[in-house]
């Protein structure tokens, strides 16, 4: 993949935390590498960007980070069927298409204790120098958000962070906007029906600059999202299609259940 193919910044996951509330799941796996159907979310949310040009993903990893290199390294194998010659001239051969899409993949360890805002730095290094803009989102929502759209958003409102603003259940941090400019952001409130950060964000790199540092209690959505609505540097792209994270076993199966019926609407630009 030459540098001229690529049309969109890098997507970078944050993919470290421990997944306390999908518990029963995760004590065996991280939670963006539990499955909806054969693949885990956080293919899903790739495939997502993917379909809009999005060829490099950098993946903040601390939990059980094995897991996603085991995949990563294996993916070929764990996609196709797979011819292997065995003796001292040792040879493998993948028969079929898939696992062959065309992706950059940089498994970046951001610490086993760290927070978004400090996962989030860590993993920058592994930014290029031509990258003034970078994709942000959880490894652990799925959604049909216009990736496209939400780019050319961000580039024309000019802020340090666009985030895409979706309609959720009410236990999310909800926060308020107008005119296309964020005014408030309230962390889980008690009430609230309004609109939540969905994920699914664009940010310029001198946001790592004006708010982030290497401290392993940085909270993204704490100090540094806080800091950037007071100086007026935080957009809103609104979301009123699909989007659905995966926090509880409920909502596994939904997920679940969406995929093996063949309606999973956050595959709607694949």
């Amino acid at each position: 993949m030459s540098d001229s193919q690529e049309k969109l910044p890098p997507l970078i996951i944050l993919c470290g935390g421990q997944g306390t509330r999908l518990r029963n799941v995760t004590e065996l796996l991280p939670k963006p590498m539990v499955q909806i159907g054969s693949q885990p979310i956080v293919w899903h949310i790739m495939k997502t960007y993917a379909a809009f040009g999005v060829k490099r993903f950098i993946l903040c990893l601390g939990y059980k980070r094995e897991a996603f290199i085991e995949y990563f390294l294996n993916y070929h194998a764990i996609a196709t069927d797979i011819t292997i010659k065995l003796g001292r001239k040792q040879n493998i051969t993948y028969h079929g298409s898939n696992g062959e899409e065309d992706w950059e993949v940089t498994l970046a360890d951001t610490g086993d204790s760290a927070m978004t805002g400090c996962r989030v730095f860590r993993a920058s290094r592994y930014l290029k120098d031509r990258d003034e803009n970078f994709f942000l989102t959880y490894g652990d929502a799925v959604a049909n958000v216009d990736i496209s759209g939400l780019y050319q958003s961000h580039l024309e409102n000019k802020k340090l962070m666009t985030v895409t603003a979706v309609h959720p259940a009410g236990r999310f941090g909800e926060m308020t906007f107008s005119n296309g400019i964020v005014s408030g952001f309230h962390e889980k409130p008690q009430t609230g029906d309004g609109f939540i950060n969905g994920g699914y964000m664009v940010v310029k790199r001198d946001f790592i600059s004006s708010y982030l540092e290497d401290d392993n209690g940085l909270t993204l959505e704490d100090a540094p999202m806080r800091s950037a609505v007071r100086d007026g540097e935080m957009a809103a792209f609104e979301h009123d299609g699909f989007w659905q994270c995966m926090d509880t076993s409920r909502e596994f199966n939904m997920l679940n259940e969406m995929w093996l019926s063949g309606n999973a609407p956050w595959t709607k630009n694949w």
